[in-house]
């Protein structure tokens, strides 16, 4: 008896079916629960939000009799690791549900925690992509879908560039080896068109809200005769 799995229907892990003939995977990965919880649930940052009330409510009981104090004091501790806890939690099970797939055609992303989703991006469908790194060296890989292909923001979170919510864009979120994650979808991208024009570009200029500049690393445009 094959062993039972949360999965057990994909036909291969991470593809909703078998690979066709001349396909084959380069690369598998999914984000890191410490990463996606930094960056994505803000998890560091309310941390240090809840500190700093707690520190202000302590402040303002100061003189109050040791009864009086400790209750609210109690109260406010067990609410703020218990909303930290959660965000955590979420933040693990969304890095435990994922699994990132690029092939030489086309970039896999099965997502989802309680109901899972398989989005296949064939390469055809790709406008662009872009790599955006933070300080700890981790990073997301943002794809541009060509056309008029749309997604709903609300199905691919937290796999979204954020706040790209009038056109969503599929994102491969806090990968630890994102670098040299691009340059294998770089490269399979300059192999599947060789018609193209494919290079790096240099980083934004503009910066987005305190967020790192996203770096390209792939662009579809036609090669001059």
């Amino acid at each position: 008896m094959k062993p039972h799995h949360e999965h057990e229907f994909e036909a291969a892990p991470g593809l909703p079916e078998k690979l066709p003939a001349g396909e084959r995977i380069l690369w598998q990965g999914a984000p890191d629960a410490v990463s996606l919880g930094i960056h994505v649930f803000h998890v560091r940052a309310l941390g240090g939000y809840f500190l700093a009330m707690l520190v202000l409510q302590a402040l303002y009981l100061a003189g109050e009799p040791n009864g009086i104090t400790l209750r609210p004091m109690l109260l406010s501790v067990g609410a703020a690791s218990l909303a930290l806890s959660l965000l955590a939690t979420v933040a693990w099970l969304s890095a435990r549900g994922t699994l990132y797939t690029i092939t030489n055609r086309r970039v896999v992303m099965r997502i989802g925690i309680v109901l899972t989703i398989t989005l296949n991006l064939p390469f055809k469908a790709l406008a662009s992509a872009a790599v955006r790194t933070y300080r700890d060296s981790s990073g997301d890989i943002v794809v541009d879908l060509a056309g008029d292909d749309r997604m709903g923001w609300a199905h691919l979170w937290p796999h979204a560039r954020p706040w790209a919510l009038r056109k969503p864009q599929p994102s491969l979120r806090c990968l630890r080896d994102v670098r040299q994650v691009a340059e294998v979808l770089q490269n399979a991208w300059a192999a599947a068109h060789p018609e193209l024009n494919l290079a790096r570009d240099q980083a934004a200029a503009a910066v987005e809200a305190k967020a790192p500049a996203a770096a390209s690393i792939v662009r579809r445009h036609a090669v001059s005769a």
